[in-house]
């Protein structure tokens, strides 16, 4: 993914133009585009469910291992019924590890609309994860 990323970038650098944006939000933007691409092209291929295909974390303690591999399936669960746009920003911030500036540009949104999906992104995320912790 990385490879086509930056050839992707190579082959339109000469069409780049600094809007007073960082050069890495018009790389971001090309690795989510390319990502999107990657994604309605494999859409159609079977998948492992994200926790199957979890390693196990060498831990030798097995009730350990269960707890965190039950936790992870809480947050995969309660992460399904967020928002594609949560879900994004979410994956931007935490696994992507940009910052509000650097979302914001990749998903062509202000800060502000970042903000607001991010927090409403944990919030639910919270509030289903301890609602199942009072239930479960």
């Amino acid at each position: 993914m990385t490879q086509r990323v930056f050839i992707r970038a190579y082959e339109s650098i000469g069409s780049y133009k600094s809007q007073g944006v960082p050069f890495s939000a018009w790389l971001y933007r090309i690795a989510h585009n390319q990502m999107v691409d990657f994604v309605r092209k494999e859409s159609k291929k079977q998948t492992v469910p994200l926790d199957e295909s979890m390693p196990i974390l060498g831990n030798s303690n097995p009730e350990h291992e269960v707890e965190i591999k039950v936790a992870l399936e809480k947050v995969i669960a309660a992460s399904k019924l967020l928002t594609k746009a949560q879900r994004e920003v979410v994956s931007l911030r935490f696994g992507g590890g940009l910052s509000i500036n650097e979302v914001a540009q990749t998903m062509k949104k202000s800060e502000g609309a970042i903000k607001a999906l991010q927090h409403s992104a944990i919030q639910a995320l919270r509030k289903t994860l301890v609602a199942e912790g009072q239930d479960g």
